[in-house]
């Protein structure tokens, strides 16, 4: 049986230039310093590096490679693109000691692909979860510790607070937020559910305020070891966060309060992106290199 990996563009720079733009320019090459698309050429020469091609129309030469998470990066491309397929098929993530060991780079270069490519598995411009008849879960859950923080009465005092909404066979989105009162919560939910879903919580104060602007709202009481009442449960986020503290705890180990958001988007990413949706793992890299586009991340700023 052929290996994935044994694909001639993680192998091959050429092929993998060819790889990146038959997915990036589906129409034809596009400049990124002035968004032609009709007067650009092929460069050549002996001296030429592999991709770059020039604009005619504002006189610069440019690459796949511009406007996206692998600007100014000497790592090969055909290295990202094995990096991109470990991530997005590692369902619990995979450490930037294993990155650098499977490909040969330093673990400082490992490190910063990873976040990079946290950078590109990044939701924008989604539309809210759910709609009229559908099923969102809301809840939250707490990891790690907070530099410097002592352990407070409220649970959460002292740790990271993780806010998920997952829809009924879909998509999930989580947010790094400050504690679990109302306004915590309330601007992520009314910036990405509609009105029309049907919200299930657990007995969290805040959703009883928070509910009322929803089709329906039904919770149930996990303090009373009621977890399932008919079609009512919080079942299907909390498998969520048991693939994400896994992934955390088992892979990452640790994770600072500053870098949370990024590893939430790779869970995230995968579990919206998962084998249950008719997403393999040849799909799922090929999404998250469509995402590499305008989030180019730089050094100084994952420190």
């Amino acid at each position: 049986m052929k290996s994935v990996l044994s694909d001639k563009h993680f192998h091959n720079e050429q092929a993998a230039y060819d790889f990146v733009e038959a997915r990036l320019w589906p129409n034809g090459p596009v400049c990124p310093h002035c968004g032609g698309v009709e007067r650009i050429s092929k460069m050549g020469g002996k001296s030429t590096r592999i991709g770059a091609y020039k604009c005619y129309q504002c006189r610069k030469p440019f690459t796949v490679k511009v406007g996206t998470i692998f600007e100014s990066s000497h790592v090969p491309l055909r290295h990202w693109l094995q990096a991109i397929f470990l991530m997005s098929s590692s369902k619990k993530g995979i450490s930037s000691n294993q990155l650098h060991r499977t490909l040969g780079c330093t673990l400082k270069t490992a490190w910063f692909i990873s976040h990079r490519l946290r950078e590109a598995m990044r939701i924008t411009g989604a539309t809210p979860l759910g709609s009229a008849g559908k099923v969102v879960e809301a809840d939250e859950t707490f990891i790690g510790r907070l530099k410097g923080q002592k352990k407070g009465k409220a649970a959460w005092a002292h740790k990271n607070v993780v806010f998920t909404l997952v829809e009924r066979g879909g998509e999930a989105r989580s947010f790094h937020v400050d504690g679990v009162r109302v306004a915590d919560l309330q601007v992520h939910m009314e910036q990405h559910l509609s009105h029309e879903t049907n919200l299930h919580t657990d007995e969290l104060a805040a959703y009883k305020y928070l509910g009322k602007e929803f089709a329906s709202h039904e919770s149930v009481a996990h303090s009373k070891e009621e977890y399932v009442r008919g079609e009512v449960h919080t079942n299907t986020v909390e498998g969520f966060y048991s693939i994400f503290k896994r992934g955390m705890k088992g892979i990452y180990q640790h994770c600072s309060e500053k870098h949370l958001h990024r590893y939430l988007s790779e869970f995230d990413f995968r579990y919206s992106n998962r084998i249950a949706l008719g997403v393999d793992d040849v799909v799922r890299a090929e999404r998250a290199l469509k995402g590499v586009v305008g989030k180019r991340l730089k050094y100084r700023t994952t420190h």
